[in-house]
């Protein structure tokens, strides 16, 4: 099985780092981090606000198309966008440990910009389990996940039951194993015809939580369409205002 893996598993980082539909030109971003020697990039929304707001997208997503979003509906809020490796104008090479490593030094950067007060933190889909990884490492005020997994094997098992995605997947972000140590407030929005993550693994995901995260549901939201709905952005919007 093992020499099987080792064939399919560039197949398989493609399908978890689509990063090539989200290339972009440095110009124009306002926001630099130099991480281990790679070059990242990003954008600055409403800066000089008490309060921050980090946004961690979805493994397709081009962070850059959320600046105006962020902008308008979180005006109290300096919101940060920063490209993953490979993503947008950044440099370098995607995988768990360096996009965690620099969400971690994203999150000091911007702490150190906003001494003493609180930092919000937005994760959505493969960025959920960015965001709780870095959560329970740094202090982070308000977490919100949006359709979340409790690990990426278990997704991508949920989608290729015949292939052995145990062995394929060097990159597990294994959000339920660490979610016990979250000392954030949490809310949590679920698709109910999501299937890509299917609504079983958010499931999974509330039963490792600690406390009780709010929930709130869109029964018939799928994956993407999830943020078409005017109550999406709201039921942040009023959950980052407490």
């Amino acid at each position: 099985m093992r020499p099987v893996a080792a064939l399919l598993a560039p197949a398989t980082r493609g399908l978890v780092y689509p990063s090539r539909l989200t290339r972009t030109s440095a110009e124009g971003t306002n926001l630099h981090l130099a991480v281990d020697g790679v070059d990242l990039r990003g954008w600055v929304v409403n800066p000089g606000h008490r309060r921050a707001l980090v946004y961690f997208g979805g493994n397709g997503e081009a962070v850059g198309n959320l600046r105006a979003d962020l902008g308008r509906r979180f005006p109290d809020h300096t919101g940060y966008l920063l490209a993953y490796r490979g993503y947008g104008a950044s440099g370098g090479r995607p995988t768990e440990r360096s996009i965690v490593g620099d969400a971690l030094a994203l999150l000091d950067h911007v702490a150190a910009r906003h001494p003493g007060e609180p930092v919000d933190v937005i994760g959505r889909s493969l960025g959920s389990g960015v965001a709780i990884q870095t959560a329970v490492r740094r202090r982070v005020e308000r977490l919100v996940l949006v359709t979340p997994f409790d690990s990426l094997v278990a997704v991508a098992e949920d989608l290729f039951p015949r292939l052995p995605m145990r062995w394929l997947l060097q990159d597990r972000y294994d959000s339920a194993a660490v979610a016990a140590d979250l000392q954030a407030r949490v809310l949590v929005l679920r698709a109910g015809r999501d299937e890509l993550v299917r609504p079983d693994r958010t499931t999974s995901l509330l039963a490792a939580l600690p406390g009780r995260p709010q929930v709130v549901e869109f029964p018939a939201a799928d994956h993407a369409n999830l943020v078409e709905d005017p109550a999406y952005w709201r039921s942040i919007a009023d959950f980052l205002a407490r």
